[in-house]
C-alpha cells in the first residue's frame, strides 16, 4: 500500500536534522549465582554461574572500522525493532484496508486516522533518536518494506516535496533514493540482520560492550 508506507518515511524523515548527542558506551555488569555446596564428606566447593561466552570471528579491520561497527551495532539495536515494527503495522492496515473493503474516501480517512493516532504515539520515540540512528532506520524500513523513500514520498505527496527532503537528506550526507542493498553499501548492517534472526544479536552484543543490548519499548499499538 504506498500511501501507508510514506507514512513511516515521513517519520523518519524528521530524523535527518542533526541531533547534539552522540553515540556513547556506557559499562555494564551480569550478575551470576553464587554460593558454597558442601558435599557428604564435609568438603565445601565454590560455585559460580557463569555465563556462556560467544566468540565471534572479527576478520580484518582496522581500529577506525572497529569503531564503526560497534557504533553500527549499538545503533542496530536502538532501531531494528522499529523497523520489524513498521513492517508488521503496514501489513495489518493493508489487511483491515481488505478485510473491510475500504476504498477512494473511506480509504483516505482510515489512513488517515491511523496515522494520526500512531504519530503520537511514536514521534516521542523517534525524536530521542540520533541522525545516525534516524539514517539507519530509514535504510532499515526500506529493506522491510522494500520501496526507497524518494518514490514513497513522491506517490504519496508530489514530486516537489520529495525534491525538498532530498535536498534536505542530502545536506547531511543522507539520499533517499538509495536502496537497501544487502551485498554493497548495506552488507555488514545485512549481517547483523541476520544474526538477529538467528538469535544471535543479543551474544554479539554482549561480546562487545559487555552487558546486553537494553530491548527499546515500543509504543502499544
Amino acid at each position: 500500500m504506498t500511501k501507508w508506507r510514506a507514512y513511516w518515511v515521513l517519520l523518519t524523515c524528521l530524523l535527518i536534522l542533526p541531533d547534539p548527542e552522540g553515540f556513547a558506551q556506557k559499562p555494564g555488569k551480569h550478575a551470576g549465582y553464587l554460593g558454597v555446596v558442601v558435599d557428604e564428606r564435609g568438603d565445601t566447593t565454590y560455585v559460580d554461574d557463569i555465563p556462556p561466552v560467544w566468540v565471534f570471528p572479527k576478520g580484518v579491520r582496522k581500529r577506525k572500522d572497529y569503531r564503526q561497527y560497534y557504533k553500527l551495532v549499538y545503533h542496530f539495536s536502538k532501531v531494528y525493532p522499529y523497523a520489524l515494527m513498521a513492517a508488521r503495522l503496514e501489513h495489518e492496515v493493508d489487511s483491515t484496508i481488505k478485510a473491510r473493503h475500504l476504498s477512494g474516501a473511506a480509504e483516505r480517512a482510515y489512513i488517515s486516522a491511523r496515522q494520526k493516532e500512531l504519530l503520537k504515539a511514536f514521534e516521542p520515540h523517534l525524536r530521542r533518536m540520533t541522525t545516525s540512528q534516524g539514517r539507519l532506520l530509514v535504510r532499515l524500513c526500506d529493506r522491510e518494506i522494500g520501496r526507497n523513500a524518494y518514490s514513497i514520498i513522491k506517490d504519496y505527496k508530489n514530486g516537489f516535496v520529495a525534491g525538498f527532503w532530498q535536498g534536505v537528506a542530502r545536506i547531511f550526507g543522507q539520499n533517499l533514493k538509495s536502496r537497501y542493498d544487502p551485498k554493497g553499501q548495506d552488507k555488514v548492517t545485512e549481517e547483523l540482520v541476520q544474526k538477529w534472526q538467528k538469535g544471535e544479536f543479543d551474544a554479539l552484543y554482549y561480546s562487545i560492550f559487555f552487558e546486553y543490548p537494553k530491548k527499546p519499548v515500543l509504543p502499544d499499538v
